[in-house]
């Protein structure tokens, strides 16, 4: 009795479950109708005295339908069986029982209403139409054969016609019963569902805003973690209804920090072991308040588990590898990704690149390496690291002035430079004790976080590396860049400048080409062009605004978009080349950046076998500087264009 009762409850489960194509669950529906139609018609037939032929034409349609579906169904291959059982129902089947049941004389043309039936509810798109007309024509050729050729008819008597019909016109308006009943309660049940889940997502939003209210340094956390988590796992190729239960289970994955105290939360710098020891019963405080949430069970799961380790080392269970819930796996690396790209008040947001590496290094220890190899594909694809805590952000950190006593006294946020030209303007002012020698200037760099930095550990840390210093007089000092030229356009007329003489309005146009990088300062009487030759094509280039005894005020920065064309800037030092060695079967390649480079497709037909060389960049100096193999499919045989894939 249990075994029926399960399964009854998983049919059920099955039809009414939102995440499945409506036109599968339909046709479980009706194939089940039919297999009890069938089932019922044996015996039915066996007491009317049916010739033989028909019962067991019968008796073998319905073992092979049973079958067929049943596979169909264990191997998730419904939709091709929906087509293939339309074709069998219109060619064979019904054709087949018009001829063995008594023609246009037996109950026949009340089941021919089935394949009707069939195609408007099970198929869609083309192939329906297609279906019903192909059927139209099947119903009339079956009637002219009967006509024409009535040898080919099994006959009845006329008791067993009219009791053929009868049973045939009640098992088909049973069949249509269920069906429609099904369609309406459906109806209903998704209605219903609407009204719960807009609740739900009601209560959702009201505890994550009650946790962020709580928290003050990780506002937005809840909300930025179920957008990662759920990418992540859209990535894994879960289905739809999965990831949007991926979503709030990692929405809701903090949610025990409700019955934390809030001095130890918002606490200024770092906890003590004793305060650590109290945030970490927030998982299981989270399991608790969600357990009680019979409809969504992995809510607690979610909670409970986030701060588990794939090596044992987690907490609260210290449970490892595929023991942590699939769901907290996937919530752990984006919980991680988000903690480390956040504000926090001990520190600032890591540096993208470095997020990278920590999530590289935590693959196998910290994170699943399934999930830890998604988020940094997510990664690579966030060329603009727009993957973070958002804050709002002006020119200058914040302001569009700032105050130079000394050179590198003061230095802004690093400006990028690349492909797209970056537009600065500002306004100049000397201090009024020296008129005549302040100047604003200008520092040439690289480093992971975009910002300059002096200190000997932080030049280690975050990769900091210095192109040149370049004074808006044209003066210029070279420190990392191979060569400096300058270009001075003194032909404008002095008097076309802004501005009185104790102001100057300063327009500086910056843009990158490759390993060139070329700088126009423009003050209104002349224009001085620098061109830097980077010591290579692969780092990053910023800018830095600074100056000596002056005051530097209405800052913007605009960006111009479209990249320059490659011959925009006239290179003054030879393109630094690793690969101007012999070759093998295809040209050598360089990649200066994340995949700006390639070899041609090689077809993959059978199996392959690949021998290359490869060497790092000197300017490697993360784990993924390396090579990679693209397995990719495209019209152009490129890994480029819009069929790639």
């Amino acid at each position: 009795m249990n075994v029926f009762k399960n399964l009854k409850r998983r049919f059920i489960n099955y039809i009414y479950d939102s995440s499945i194509d409506i036109k599968d669950r339909s046709f479980i529906v009706f194939s089940l109708c039919v297999l009890v139609a069938l089932f019922l018609a044996i015996p039915c037939g066996i007491i009317m005295q049916e010739p033989m032929m028909a019962t067991v034409s019968t008796l073998i349609g319905a073992v092979c339908f049973s079958i067929y579906v049943g596979v169909s169904f264990a191997i998730k291959r419904i939709a091709t069986a929906r087509v293939v059982i339309s074709l069998i129902l219109v060619f064979i089947f019904l054709p087949m029982m018009f001829i063995t049941n008594g023609g246009a004389y037996g109950g026949t043309p009340i089941w021919l209403l089935l394949g009707t039936i069939y195609i408007s509810l099970i198929l869609d798109g083309r192939m329906k139409w297609i279906m019903l007309f192909l059927n139209v024509v099947v119903v009339v050729a079956t009637w002219l054969v009967g006509y024409y050729f009535p040898e080919l008819i099994t006959e009845y008597s006329r008791f067993g016609n009219y009791l053929d019909t009868i049973m045939g016109l009640l098992i088909v308006s049973a069949i249509l019963f269920v069906l429609i009943s099904f369609q309406a309660n459906l109806f209903r049940r998704e209605e219903a569902q609407k009204n719960i889940r807009r609740l739900f997502e009601q209560t959702a939003t009201a505890l994550v805003n009650a946790i962020d209210a709580k928290d003050k340094y990780t506002h937005g956390h809840s909300s930025r973690v179920a957008e990662y988590s759920k990418k992540i796992a859209e990535l894994s190729g879960m289905t739809k209804t999965e990831c949007e239960e991926v979503y709030y289970v990692a929405l809701l994955h903090d949610v025990g920090k409700i019955g934390i105290p809030e001095k130890i939360i918002n606490k200024e710098g770092k906890l003590t072991e004793e305060e650590y020891e109290v945030i970490k019963q927030h998982p299981e405080l989270g399991a608790q308040i969600l357990r009680g949430i019979d409809e969504y069970p992995n809510l607690s799961i979610g909670a409970h588990y986030h701060h588990e380790r794939y090596d044992g080392k987690g907490y609260p269970d210290r449970l490892k590898g595929s023991d942590i819930p699939e769901l907290a796996r996937i919530i752990s690396v984006a919980d991680a990704y988000d903690a480390m790209t956040s504000k926090r008040s001990y520190r600032s947001a890591i540096p993208q690149q470095a997020v990278r590496e920590e999530i590289v290094k935590g693959s196998g220890t910290q994170f699943d390496p399934k999930y830890a190899k998604i988020m940094q594909h997510l990664i690579d694809l966030d060329t603009e690291y727009q993957m973070k805590e958002k804050t709002e952000v002006r020119e200058l950190s914040g302001r569009t002035d700032m105050l130079c006593r000394a050179m590198r006294a003061e230095i802004s946020d690093g400006i990028l430079v690349d492909s797209e030209k970056r537009k600065i303007t500002l306004r100049f002012e000397p201090l009024d004790s020296v008129i005549d020698s302040g100047i604003p200037a200008m520092v040439l760099f690289d480093s992971l976080d975009g910002r300059y930095h002096d200190k000997e550990r932080e030049v280690k840390d975050l990769c900091y590396f210095e192109y040149a210093t370049i004074w808006f007089d044209g003066r210029n000092e070279c420190t990392g860049a191979r060569k400096i030229r300058v270009e001075e356009d003194k032909s404008k007329n002095e008097n076309t400048g802004k501005g009185d003489q104790r102001y100057t309005y300063y327009e500086v146009e910056a843009v990158r080409v490759k390993d060139h990088v070329l700088i126009a300062i423009d003050d209104g009487t002349k224009l001085s062009r620098i061109t830097v030759a980077l010591p290579d094509s692969s780092r990053f280039a910023y800018i830095g605004l600074t100056g000596e005894q002056c005051y530097i005020s209405e800052v913007s920065i605009e960006k111009i978009p479209g990249a320059v064309p490659d011959n925009y800037i006239m290179r003054i030092a030879p393109r630094i080349s690793y690969i101007d060695v012999p070759a093998g079967d295809v040209p050598n390649v360089q990649i200066d950046g994340y995949r700006t480079a390639s070899t041609k497709g090689i077809p993959l037909k059978g199996s392959l076998r690949l021998k290359f060389h490869t060497r790092s960049l000197p300017s490697a100096r993360l784990i993924w500087h390396t090579a990679y193999v693209d397995i990719f499919s495209s019209d152009n045989g490129k890994p480029e264009g819009s069929s790639y894939k």
